[in-house]
């Protein structure tokens, strides 16, 4: 007995056309790229923009750029010596018993002067709110950590570094240092500023980084500027050590002034010089 198959059309329910849509059909779609993503490559260089194919090579691009970008210190001798200031993603180290700490302070008022987030790693304690922001120091966009010894405040810094401040500066004092860290520590420091774009300013007594840092700085001791018995400024020389682009050798001498109610300072001819110890808190001079 012999069965005869259904039709196709009874064992399958065909799909009816789709009803007609009301809203209007979307608009083709062009080759290029959007308005936003040309506006971002006429801002680049042109041999950059025509190396760019795709965006995530445009975003790694602009990361990079961002990365090489300096954060001046704010005083025309130190930058410089350091070709525009302190790079980022990169390690600065000042050492020396000059005016150390009038660096730092002229580099965290740069940097938060324009915004940017910075902290201070400040062992020795020797930081003045007060001064700070008389020098130019914006103190809500600055975080003051004080450690206890050279082992908290490394690690202090990589976990600064890592929460993405754009700088970092870690100031010790005069020796003896309390703790000791190990070579691989600096390592890793500078590991974690290359990887997230931070400008790291290690200021000591004497060199600690050894070759993981970009840059060496060597504060000479300072002379005091004396004028009627009066303290009027600080100057020290200060000698690039290392450099990774830069011949080392060169010096440039940094004049400060003395954080007083003296009105405006004019030069004298018979200003007399006599080396003396920098105060903790002083500007750049105009």
């Amino acid at each position: 007995m012999v069965a005869t198959a259904r039709r196709l059309q009874s064992q399958f329910h065909l799909l009816r056309p789709p009803l007609p849509t009301l809203l209007p059909p979307p608009p083709p779609v062009e080759p290029g790229v959007s308005k936003a993503v040309q506006s971002v490559r006429a801002a680049l260089e042109p041999a950059i923009a025509s190396r760019l194919s795709s965006g995530v090579e445009l975003l790694r691009t602009l990361e990079r750029q961002r990365r090489e970008e300096l954060v001046p210190i704010g005083l025309e001798a130190i930058d410089g010596l350091l070709e525009g200031g302190l790079a980022r993603g990169k390690m600065t180290e000042l050492g020396g018993r000059g005016a150390r700490f009038a660096v730092v302070v002229a580099a965290l008022a740069s940097a938060t002067s324009i915004g940017q987030a910075a902290a201070l790693i400040d062992i020795g304690d020797g930081f003045d709110p007060q001064l700070g922001e008389a020098a130019g120091i914006e103190l809500r966009r600055l975080l003051w950590v004080r450690p206890q010894t050279l082992k908290q405040a490394v690690t202090a810094a990589e976990m600064l570094v890592a929460t993405g401040f754009q700088l970092v500066v870690l100031d010790a004092p005069l020796p003896p240092l309390r703790g000791r860290v190990p070579d691989a520590a600096w390592v890793r420091l500078a590991r974690a500023a290359s990887a997230h774009g931070t400008a790291l300013l290690i200021s000591a007594p004497y060199p600690l980084t050894g070759t993981t840092s970009e840059a060496m700085l060597r504060a000479e001791p300072a002379c005091g500027k004396w004028r009627g018995g009066l303290l009027m400024g600080v100057e020290m020389r200060v000698r690039l050590e290392k450099h990774r682009r830069k011949r080392p050798g060169e010096s440039m001498a940094v004049t400060f002034s003395v954080e007083e109610t003296l009105g405006e300072q004019r030069a004298a001819s018979s200003e007399q010089v006599a080396c003396s110890r920098s105060p903790l808190a002083a500007r750049r001079s105009p």
